[in-house]
Order: structure tokens, then sequence, then C-alpha cells
């Protein structure tokens, strides 16, 4: 990594209120900008987010906003409404009006002085959706984005639900979080003294756990749909760079948009997990992001010729083979360049999971199958990726290739289909492809899900006919990976995958005819780039880091553990997300944070299934002290979803609040 010190412009930093259509709410921002722009303006970048610029993400800000700022942009960091330091309340994610909100934004940093009227938005996951969702509403001085692990989609690609199914791990841990994240208090040195607690027991008497409306829809209805660009893309007409990593969930969105975008186009995925490219996380290599956005600003906001239009339309990562682990610091591979997407480069390759005269097979797997799945939401962190399958692959039904007689590349999104039966009339199927090396061990490449019920579309819930054999067919996660010569390409088959999938209430089986079913490979002509110059990038650059402590817990843990009662048969997986930990700021603020989250079920019974997260954060600034505890879990019977949560709220050791809530919704599809 390369810090930048200085820059050519003398750079300025100052918080500012901006107004909202409704005149009585202001949102709190925070701008860096040349010292001069308003006698020579710049353009503006906007990054708008939830996650507080006064704490949680002022590390990561301090590493782009002050570059942005050094190469001549007025570089701004917005607390949505209700979070942070900005007035109001937050009542769920990607509202009407937050988009709102976002659009009286850009307009407002479109008419200051200091800006020359063209706006560029940019942000990871959170600030990745609202890039998107505000460029579908075109604000017409908003001209390019920047969106990084991000959906277009966020119904089925998302942290609710997958493939239809309910997202166990993280429907309610997601929940668990946005609930202590929504009920933090703004800071009395941004809003004032007086003012920060009356707006603090206004956040607090607003709260609603967002889990109770997430699993209130639990099909493919307006809910979902707004929001979600995939709904008319031809909406966009601002220039989007699209950035994802193969670690990462959001990945397929890259492709989708590059698939049906209008609007000027540009995608890039790396080997990386949840996290900008440049921040040096595992698994690597970083790259110089900053530096790659930089020419995508200038030529959409300055109009200087940076040739970012003569780049391939998909630059991607190819992994090499690896042997399985939960952390990668680099993996090995190759960056390849794709003019088109879908590529003619990119061709499918069928091969059956059996042959003709093969009789079906029973799949009924263990419902603590996908223990071993590692994190939905990989951050860099030493156990988030999954560990060798060998023990997932047991609990699974198996169909493996031959010995393979020279290397497979694949890119794009694997599908499989399936002629099955179900004994019951609601169901799952996963399905993973490893890759077996001649030792045995087994390397997750990618894997998807679909619920039976959704088979016919995501907006229906539609049971199964025990008795009856239907193809289905579904894709998995994208991917870009090098099976070489020696190794098999394994197919596992489960119909159960807890805690990412929760189970249904009954105990099933399904019945799959390997003859009739098939993995359909996304195989790419390994030669498809001698004519192409090579793909590369600068060194990652970012501005000086914050001078922050980061302290170790007061009580080390291990972030990841399973446990199993063998008199009970209970399985317990139990994770500490590791967002980042307790951390000191220069300007004295210590922040606390302490999370955890428990999954437990029993291998033979779908209704043990419980998640529960719990959180506390502390907030201290001299004599002034703030505390939040949350406490979520979510449980099932055959006929309904049962929900529990409560917080408390504490101001130098006095309650400010206190809630619970209980609540049941009927399981229509989940």
């Amino acid at each position: 990594m390369r810090y930048r010190e200085t820059f050519d412009r003398e750079l300025r930093v100052e918080d500012a209120w901006i107004p909202t259509r409704d005149g009585q709410t202001r949102l709190h921002a925070r701008i860096w900008r040349p010292a001069d722009a308003e006698t020579a303006p710049v353009p503006a970048l906007l990054e708008y987010l939830p996650y507080r610029k006064s704490d949680w993400t002022a590390p990561r800000d301090a590493q782009r906003h002050p570059w942005y700022a050094g190469h001549g942009y007025a570089s701004v960091r917005v607390d949505l409404r209700g979070s942070g330091d900005s007035e109001g309340v937050m009542l769920d994610e990607y509202t009407a009006t937050e988009l709102a909100d976002g659009v009286d934004v850009v307009n407002w940093l479109a008419r200051q002085p200091w800006c020359t009227g063209k706006v560029g938005m940019f942000g990871i996951s959170w600030g990745g959706f609202n890039s998107l969702q505000i460029a579908a509403l075109r604000p017409a001085p908003l001209k390019a984005i920047v969106t990084v692990c991000s959906t277009d989609d966020r119904y089925d690609n998302d942290v609710h639900y997958t493939g239809g199914a309910v997202l166990g791990i993280d429907m309610l841990a997601w929940a668990g979080t946005m609930l202590a994240f929504t009920a933090r208090p703004p800071h009395p040195t941004s809003v004032g003294e007086d003012r920060w607690l009356p707006m603090w027991r206004e956040r607090l008497d607003a709260l609603e756990p967002y889990l109770h409306t997430w699993l209130a829809h639990q099909e493919r209805d307006d809910y979902w749909r707004h929001g979600s660009v995939c709904e008319d893309y031809g909406a966009i007409e601002a220039a989007v760079l699209a950035v994802g990593g193969w670690a990462d969930p959001y990945r397929d969105t890259v492709l989708r948009l590059l698939e049906h975008l209008d609007a000027p186009v540009r995608g890039l995925i790396g080997p990386w997990s949840h996290q900008y490219p440049d921040r040096g996380l595992p698994p690597g290599p970083a790259i110089g992001f900053l530096q790659e956005t930089l020419r995508w600003w200038d030529h959409w906001l300055k109009d200087e010729p940076t040739g970012v239009l003569d780049e391939p339309r998909l630059r991607a990562w190819i992994n090499d083979p690896v042997p399985p682990a939960t952390s990668y610091e680099t993996m090995p591979g190759r960056w390849v360049g794709e003019g088109t997407w879908p590529s003619p480069s990119v061709s499918w390759d069928e091969r059956p999971l059996g042959g003709p005269a093969d009789e079906p097979v029973i799949v009924r797997s263990p419902l603590h199958t996908g223990l071993d799945a590692g994190r939905y939401f990989p951050f860099g962190n030493a156990t988030d990726l999954p560990p060798d399958q060998r023990a997932e692959d047991g609990r699974s039904v198996c169909f493996d290739s031959a010995p393979l007689t020279e290397r497979v590349e694949i890119l794009g999104r694997p599908r499989v289909r399936l002629r099955l039966d179900s004994a019951t009339r609601r169901a799952h199927v996963i399905a993973r492809v490893c890759d077996v090396a001649p030792d045995g061990s087994s390397t997750l490449v990618t894997r998807g899900v679909l619920n039976l019920m959704s088979r016919h579309g995501r907006e229906q819930a539609v049971e199964w006919e025990p008795g009856t054999y239907e193809d289905v067919e579904f894709e998995l996660t994208g991917t870009g990976y090098a099976f070489p010569p020696g190794h098999r390409i394994r197919v596992a088959v489960s119909d159960a995958y807890w805690p990412w999938v929760w189970p249904h209430g009954e105990r099933g089986q399904l019945t799959v005819r390997p003859d009739r079913s098939a993995l359909l490979l996304p195989v790419r002509d390994p030669g498809a780039d001698a004519a192409r110059a090579p793909i590369t990038f600068e060194e990652p650059e970012q501005a000086s880091p914050l001078a922050v402590t980061v302290d170790p817990p007061a009580e080390p843990r291990p972030e990841r553990t399973v446990t199993h009662d063998v008199a009970t048969g209970e399985w317990v997986l139990e994770v500490d997300p590791n967002y980042g930990g307790s951390r000191t700021y220069p300007d004295g603020l210590r922040y606390e944070e302490s999370a955890r989250e428990t999954y437990r079920i029993r291998s033979g019974d779908p209704l043990s299934a419980v998640a529960s997260s719990r959180w506390t954060i502390r907030l201290r600034r001299g004599d002034w002290e703030a505390e939040v505890v949350t406490a979520m879990e979510l449980r099932a019977t055959a006929e309904e979803f049962i929900m529990e949560s409560s917080i408390e709220a504490r101001a130098n050791g006095e309650t400010v609040a206190t809630r619970a809530w209980h609540r049941t919704t009927p399981r229509t599809s989940a």
C-alpha cells in the first residue's frame, strides 16, 4: 500500500447540513474539497450511508474521500436520515424517503458554488445499492456511479432470501445488526449538547425490527420490487462501473448489469471479499482501485480522455486451484477480459450426472448440513471462507466426473438441472460444485439454492405433488475458476443447508434421477486472450490512514466455533461477526462493539432451528457515554415464524428506553 500525504491542491474539510424537500429534516454531511474550489469549481462525489461517518466508517472514509479531493473533486459523505448525525428517523432499508433524500442531496451538491454541476455517486454494499437506485431515478446532475458489492435484485440476491428460501444466517443476523445500528445516538459534538438526547429519543421511539417486515414478504412482491433496478434496467442512464468479488455474495449483479444495461457500463470482478478492492484484506491481490475509479470520474465528470471505454466490458479474475482454506492472503490466478457479455468465448458444456442405466438416488441430508458453508458475507477475516468440504460432501449425494485430462476454465454462472421428486410438499434442493484433488480434499467452487415452492417463479408459492417427477433447473453463483488436470468436478446435492437456509417445517427427502440430470458449466476458451494486451492495475494508493487505535477484546474468543451435543444431537454454531471491534479515535471518542450470533439445530428435527443475535455498543467521549444492548431470536413452528426482540438504551448510566417485541407471521412459502 502506498499512502499519499500531499496533493497538488490544498484541501479543506467542513461539515454541512443539507436540507431535504420536506423543509423540516436535514442530513449531516462531511465534505472534503480543494480549498480553492469556490474560484475553480470541481465535480462532486457522493457516498450516502447509514453507517455513521463520525465513527464506524471513519477509518475507511479517511482512505478515499481526501484522496478524491486531492485529485480535484468535492468528496462528500452523508449520513442517511435517522442515522449518524442526521435528523429524522430510519424505518427500513432503501425506502422511498431514503432515495428521495438522495436525489435532494445530488441536486444540492450540484447547486453549490464550488461544484461544476456534475455529480458522481459511489459506495460499497448499502452505498452501492442506493447508487444504483438513485441512478434509476435520474436526477439530472448524476452522470456516473461506481457500485461495489451491490445488488440489482433485493429479493433474490440480498441478505433476506436466496433461491426463494429464507437466508437463516443473514435474515436474522442482519436484522439484529440493524436493530443495534439504528438505535445508536447522534454525537453531541455534531448536533449540539442540547439536541442529541431528544434526537435519540425520537429514533428509539420509532424503532421496529426490520425482521418483521422482511418475513412478512416471503415471495417476490411489490415490497421487494421497490429498489430492485432489475425491474427496469432502462431507467438507468448514468454511466455504471460495477465491481464485485468472487468471495462476495453480490457478484452476480455485475454480470447481470453488463448483460442488461443500455447505459455505458463496465464490469470488474476480482477474488475479493465484501470490501473495497484496494484495502488489502484477504483474499487478494489488492489493486489500485482509487486510481481506477479516478479514470472513470475524470472521463464522465471532467470530459478527460482516460481510455476507460477502451477497457474490456468485463475484466475478471480467474482463480487457479487451491487447497481448501478459510482464508487466503492472495489467490493465485490471472486477469482476463471480455469485450462483450455474454461472451462468445464462453460456451455451455453439459455434463450428465449419471449414465442411462443409473437408478434413482435418495437425498436425505442431516439437517446440520451447511455448518461448513463459511460466512455469507466474507469480510476478510480468518474464518470467513468454506473449509474442506469432505464432511459436507459426506452429508450429501455426490456425483463425480472422471479425472480431468485437461485444464477446464469456467467464467459465469453454472446451472444444475435435476429430475427429481419430493416426498413432501415443501422442500429445498441445494447444489454445490467442488474441485476434488487427488488426495480427496474438496474445495468449494460455487453453489446454489432452490426452494421448490418457488420453482415456477419467485412471485408465487406452488407446493410439490409428492410422487411426481419434475425437471427443475437453477443457477449457481457466478465464478471464475480453473480445474486442473487430474482433479475431479463434483456436484454435491443436499436437501438441507443450515444455517444458510431455514428448513421447512417437515422432514422430507428427494429422489433424484441422475440419468436425467446434468451440470451445465460456462467453459471459457483459454486462448481467448491471445491477442489481448495483459490486464494490469496500479499499486493500491490511499490517503494517509486515520490514527485509530484498535484494542484487543477484554475476553478473546474464537470467531467461529461448532459444537455437537452427542446426547441430544444438537449442533451449535457460534459466530463473532468481527466488524472491527473496539477502537479509539483521534478526537477522543471511544467506540466499543461486541456481537455474537448463535445458530442451533438438531439433525432430525427441522422445528428445532433457532437463530439469535446479541449486540452491545458503547460510545464514550469525556463525560458523555451512551450504550445500546439488543437481542433478537427467530424460531418457527410448522405454521409460523416467531420473532422475539428487545433493546435497552442508556445514557451516562441512566435508562433512556427499553423496548420488547413479540411477533409471529405465517409461513407462506418459507
